[in-house]
């Protein structure tokens, strides 16, 4: 299988305008089709901004919202996988809020919903009700992409438990703020490492309500290195995921294979 090309759009787009969000979304799509990426990561809270505060029950959608239809005319339009954070209705539970992050195929199908499962802070405790699955996944071009959010890949259960399911890559929408750029700079190429698979990982940038967020969104290899690093303005990088490569890292670093599960049983 051919290298998969993925883009990290590092933005914090437009505080509140979901249209302009949109627009950008588009824009970037067009650029990351344009040098041969076949899938698109935005970060935490794209569609809608981060520090909305009210606004987030009114600007909250299903996952089959609007915004959603209007993400896979994006993904259609440009011939790649989007990749987006935004808060989510539950249409199931009146009154709830999730932290979510959604995957739209190329051909403008749903692939995957994901509900942000370790919520950070007084501001998301507030607004969302965590998410009770560990693992979402799915396929593009053959390859099993993995979803978490932000703080989630900060714990290393999580990570492994991907490994352990087959992720082989791991799509991280972020909002990471200062002074935490500890997590692109060493743990999100760490965790690459010691679960061999590759980690996406998207942040928004600049200040934001009483938020700065740090940018330096990373896509980190098995290998433990940053194959894309954006700085700490706006960006869109590139890299890619190279499945041969990742065979081959993974006979080399079998972390998985010489687990010992039987002593660990005290970590739960």
């Amino acid at each position: 299988m051919p290298a998969l090309r993925t883009a990290l759009l590092q933005s914090s787009g437009e505080l509140g305008d979901v249209a302009a969000n949109l627009k950008i979304l588009d824009e970037a799509a067009a650029r990351a089709a344009a040098a041969g990426a076949g899938l698109l990561l935005a970060p935490e809270l794209f569609l809608t901004g981060y520090a909305i505060g009210d606004d987030m029950a009114r600007l909250a959608e299903p996952a089959d919202g609007p915004s959603a239809r209007a993400v896979a005319a994006v993904a259609v339009r440009h011939g790649l996988a989007v990749g987006y954070g935004y808060p989510e209705r539950n249409t199931e539970r009146h009154g709830v809020l999730h932290n979510s992050a959604q995957l739209i195929g190329a051909d403008g199908v749903p692939l995957a919903n994901y509900r942000k499962t370790h919520l950070f802070g007084d501001f998301e405790s507030k607004w969302f009700t965590p998410g009770d699955r560990a693992v979402v996944q799915a396929e593009i071009e053959g390859l099993t992409v993995g979803m978490m959010i932000c703080y989630d890949v900060e714990f290393p259960e999580n990570v492994r438990a991907h490994a352990l399911a087959g992720t082989e890559l791991l799509l991280v929408p972020t909002a990471l703020m200062h002074p935490a750029e500890i997590v692109p700079l060493s743990v999100v190429p760490v965790r690459a490492f010691e679960n061999q698979l590759y980690i996406a990982y998207a942040n928004r940038t600049g200040p934001e309500g009483g938020f700065e967020f740090v940018g330096l969104s990373t896509l980190a290899g098995p290998d433990g290195t940053a194959r894309a690093r954006a700085g700490r303005g706006d960006d869109l990088v590139l890299g890619d995921v190279d499945t041969a490569f990742l065979a081959a890292s993974r006979a080399e670093n079998p972390y998985l294979r010489d687990r010992r599960p039987g002593l660990y049983g005290p970590l739960v």
